[in-house]
Parts: structure tokens; C-alpha cells; sequence
């Protein structure tokens, strides 16, 4: 047991608490930083697309189960950094109708309690914070900033600057992907990013990609006020005294069990896990899960309809950084289709190896080639909250995903159009669809963009959390990550997480005082 007190408990130190755990640094307060994995090591393995796609080195071994009680490995790891060890880096705003009420054609996107305009003034910060390389006015959807991106947006090699020109020449708007990397191509010699192949999806071996770690948690961590203990999995909230507060938060240290306790508790382990959390702290207090007397924790879960594709051609494509134009042409729809489709951008680029983790069987020698003329695509489309999307955890502790992809139409349809405009630009192209590239499982798998598990809204009734992601049923805990999302638009949500962790930094000083 620890009879340690402190001010602020941050539970995770991905994108949310990591990030919070910057802003908290300066002020003095005492802030402990709980972390169920370790520093991810730097190996020689973090380059290796084999070990990284086909072992899955950097997930974690633990197994969930879907809506049929089938178990899978979850496409997640547990280091500090949280997912932003792997993630491509694409930094993108929601955009200022993403905060609206949106119709779909197979639904309602919900409005936001806060809008565009509460979050601008940190989005700018964190794009600064998080060394973001961009180009303002290029993407046509784009909402109003008040600063210029902090870097200029990277460069494209020489076939994928064909591409962009044959785009736009079509009548397209390909833009720069805003992208947080250490980059300096004015002085290369004394870059940290070396603009290598092994990026989106990899970890960084020289620490040259801007994530928790690395841009929120190190920094952090150089304040004598700021403790970071490896190894803490939190298995349980308590509320001991007041079923308004928490009064400790239990975890397995190295085997040994300790509660620890502070005047703020924020839990930031991703949405999964923080619902997950929230659920196994149920008591007498809250029989149905802590801070869960709206039925609304683990409900709504969302994740992004995801799929990638190989454009292979009869040229070559010798690129070696490709992550580096977007189209958001087909964001809110098009002539024929006027609800909103969804987001395109580069992926890094494909080698054997990567293609072999989902096609085994298939001959070296033919994903050699087909490897060596691809340019590859990732496609996002929105979706939708639904209640019966929801994370569960069964009888035995174990995370339940109970997930039915809904509505999935504007994506089909974003797929159609776009292998459709790739053929008419590049010739010689053809289409491989996504299941030659990733796991067939992505749909449930692939969780890099989870959120909407306890989201935040003035209503105690239909909300988990107040607009300052507050816990509406207790007083001193608060969700910083993901979970709070209303709706998850169409773009990568990890600078969304990163400007309200900023966000909800800054209230938390001031309760602090």
C-alpha cells in the first residue's frame, strides 16, 4: 500500500495524458503519471516491417472479444506514448461543420456542446507543440486558423509529385498532409528525420516523429514535481468514502497491488480502456460502472470506416517517404452523392514485407513486384455513434467489442470514386483491395482511432462527461482522451485528443489555483 498523496493522477500517456501532463508540468503541483507499459525500446526491430507487421512486436498479448465471443488480438500497445509511438503522424482539425449537426444518409453525425471556435486557439498550440509541417489554404475543406502552420509542408518525391500534378490538372485539390515530424530539408545534415520508409506504422528508432512520448512526456518529466511510474496497471477506481469522489486508485505495480491518491484523478489510457475502466470500478456506490449513471459509459463506441489499396501500375514508384499528400475532395459528397463520404491520404510505402502479413501464401517474387509499382491509399469515412457500439468487460475482466458497422454506404462509395479517378490520372493502374494489405479483422482490429466511450455534453441524462471532461457523478474525475468525441468526422482524430488535453489542461490549473 502507498500513503503517497499527490495533486493530479494521469493515467495513460498517449495523446491525452501526455500531452495534459506537459501542460500540468510548470505549475509545481505534485502530478504522478501511471503507466501500464514501458519506454517502447529502441531496436533495430523498430525498422523491421516483418517484425513490426507480421509478428505484431509492439501489441499487446492480451486478447479480446468481439460481439460473437470470438477473441482477437487488439491492434494496440501499451508504452509510454501510447498508440502515438506507431501512428503516420497526420495531424489534422476537425472541421468546423464536423462540430455541427450533420445529416448523413444513413443518419445523424450529433452536434457538439462546444464548437470550432473553443477549440482554434489550441489547435494552433498544439500544432507548435507537436512540430507540425503543413501548407494553409490548400485544402479546400480546411476551417479558419488564426496561425500559419508552425513548419512548411514536406516535400513530394518526384512520383508522387506526378501524381499530385496529374490530380490537380484533373481538376482535383491534393494538398500536403499537415504531418508532425522532425524535419528540417533546408539543413538535412542536421535533421532529425531522415525521411525513411519505415514511418507510418512504425516506431521511430531516431525519436524523429513528434509523439506523446517524445514531444509531451520527456519534457514533462524534466520537472522535479512530475513522477512517471512504469510498470502501474490501474485495475480499479475507488470511491471509498463519497460516491462523489474518488478517494484511491488501485494498481498492479511489478505484481504488488498499491493505491495511490490524489485531489484530481484524469484517466487517459485510450477510449477502450478508459470505459473499460470505468466499468470495472463499479460499486455499491455505482453498481452500474463509475460515473455510468446515464448508461452512456462504453456506449457510442467509434473507430473510423477504414480500408487501404494499392494503386499498382506499370511504372515504378522508387519513393521512400510517400505520406505526403491528402484529398478531401469528396469529404461532404459529391454531384451524385450529397451526404458526406469521407478522407484520403497517402500511406507510407509498402514493402514485402507489410504485404506479406496478410497474403502468406502468396509468391515472394509477385509481392516483391507489385510492392515495387504501388502507391498506397488509406480511406477513412466517418462513423456514425450508435449506442449498441459499445466496450464491455465480461465476468472474467476481459474487454468485450460489441461493434455492427451500421451504415457503410459512403464508404463504398468513397472507394468507388476513388479507384475511379486513380485509373483516369495514372495509367496502367490497377486496384488491390485493402484485404491483400491489412488484417481482414481492421474493421474491429484496427483501433487506432477509437473514440466516443464517454462522450462529454451538458446533460448529465444522455452524457458521461461535463464540457470540461468532468465526470458528471463525481467531483474529482476526469477523461482526457478520445472517449469524450461526440461524433468522430472523417479525418485522424490525434490532434483533436492533443488540442483538448490543452484544453482541459488549462481549466484543470485554474481549479488547481
Amino acid at each position: 500500500m502507498s500513503n503517497d498523496f499527490y495533486d493530479v493522477i494521469i493515467i495513460g500517456t498517449g495523446a491525452g495524458g501526455g500531452t495534459l501532463a506537459l501542460r500540468l508540468a510548470p505549475s509545481g503541483k505534485r502530478i504522478l503519471i501511471l503507466e501500464r507499459g514501458e519506454f517502447l525500446p529502441r531496436e533495430k526491430a523498430n525498422w523491421d516491417s516483418v517484425e513490426v507487421f507480421q509478428k505484431e512486436r509492439y501489441h499487446a498479448e492480451e486478447m479480446w472479444r468481439d460481439k460473437d465471443g470470438e477473441e482477437f488480438r487488439p491492434g494496440t500497445g501499451y508504452n509510454v506514448g501510447g498508440n502515438t509511438k506507431v501512428y503516420g503522424g497526420a495531424m489534422f482539425r476537425l472541421r468546423e461543420r464536423d462540430f455541427e449537426r450533420v445529416e448523413h444518409k444513413g443518419g445523424i453525425s450529433p452536434e457538439w456542446p462546444l464548437k470550432y471556435r473553443d477549440f482554434e486557439r489550441y489547435y494552433s498550440e498544439a500544432e507548435v507543440l507537436y512540430e507540425v509541417h503543413g501548407q494553409r489554404g490548400s485544402d479546400p475543406t480546411e476551417p479558419p486558423a488564426s496561425a500559419e502552420y508552425p513548419h512548411p509542408p514536406v516535400s513530394h518525391e518526384p512520383r508522387i509529385q506526378e501524381l499530385f500534378d496529374a490530380l490537380t490538372a484533373a481538376g482535383g485539390a491534393p494538398f500536403p498532409i499537415p504531418l508532425c515530424i522532425k524535419l528540417n530539408e533546408a539543413d538535412r545534415l542536421h535533421s532529425a528525420c531522415i525521411r525513411c520508409n519505415t514511418c507510418d506504422g512504425f516506431p521511430c528508432l531516431v525519436d524523429a516523429k513528434a509523439d506523446a512520448d517524445v514531444n509531451g512526456v520527456r519534457p514533462a518529466m524534466q520537472r522535479p514535481n512530475v513522477t512517471l511510474l512504469l510498470r502501474a496497471k490501474v485495475t480499479r477506481l475507488l470511491t471509498e468514502h463519497s460516491a462523489r469522489e474518488i478517494s484511491g486508485v488501485e494498481a498492479e505495480v511489478d505484481g504488488e497491488r498499491r493505491v495511490f491518491r490524489a485531489s484530481i484523478v484524469v484517466v487517459s489510457a485510450g477510449a477502450i480502456n478508459s470505459a473499460a475502466l470505468l466499468l470495472r470500478s463499479a460499486s455499491d456506490r455505482h453498481p452500474g460502472g463509475l460515473g455510468n449513471s446515464s448508461d452512456q459509459v462504453g456506449r457510442n463506441f467509434m473507430r473510423h470506416l477504414n480500408g487501404a489499396m494499392l494503386g499498382v501500375s506499370t511504372t515504378p514508384n522508387p519513393t521512400v517517404f510517400q505520406k505526403t499528400f491528402a484529398m478531401n475532395d469528396f469529404y461532404w459528397g459529391d454531384k451524385d452523392f450529397a451526404w458526406p463520404m469521407g478522407h484520403i491520404q497517402l500511406l507510407g510505402k509498402a514493402d514485402r514485407g507489410m504485404l506479406e502479413a496478410d497474403a502468406p501464401f502468396a509468391p515472394g517474387a509477385a509481392l516483391e513486384q507489385m510492392a515495387t509499382h504501388s502507391i498506397d491509399w488509406w480511406l477513412t469515412a466517418e462513423d456514425l455513434p450508435v449506442a449498441s457500439n459499445r466496450v464491455l468487460v465480461n465476468r472474467g475482466g476481459q474487454i468485450e467489442l460489441h461493434v455492427t458497422d451500421a451504415y457503410h454506404e459512403h464508404f463504398d462509395r468513397l472507394t468507388e470514386s476513388w479507384t475511379s479517378i486513380l485509373k483516369s490520372v495514372d495509367d496502367g493502374t490497377h486496384i488491390v483491395p485493402a484485404s491483400l494489405y491489412l488484417h481482414k479483422t481492421v474493421p474491429l482490429k484496427g483501433v487506432a482511432h477509437q473514440c466516443g466511450t464517454c462522450r462529454f455534453g451538458t446533460d448529465p441524462a444522455t452524457s458521461v462527461l461535463d464540457v470540461n471532461c468532468r465526470a458528471h457523478d463525481v467531483e474529482n474525475l476526469y477523461v482526457v482522451d478520445g472517449a469524450f468525441f461526440c461524433s468522430a468526422g472523417a479525418v485522424n482524430p490525434s490532434l483533436t485528443i492533443i488540442a483538448n488535453a490543452l484544453r482541459v489542461g488549462d481549466h484543470l490549473l485554474e481549479r488547481l489555483g
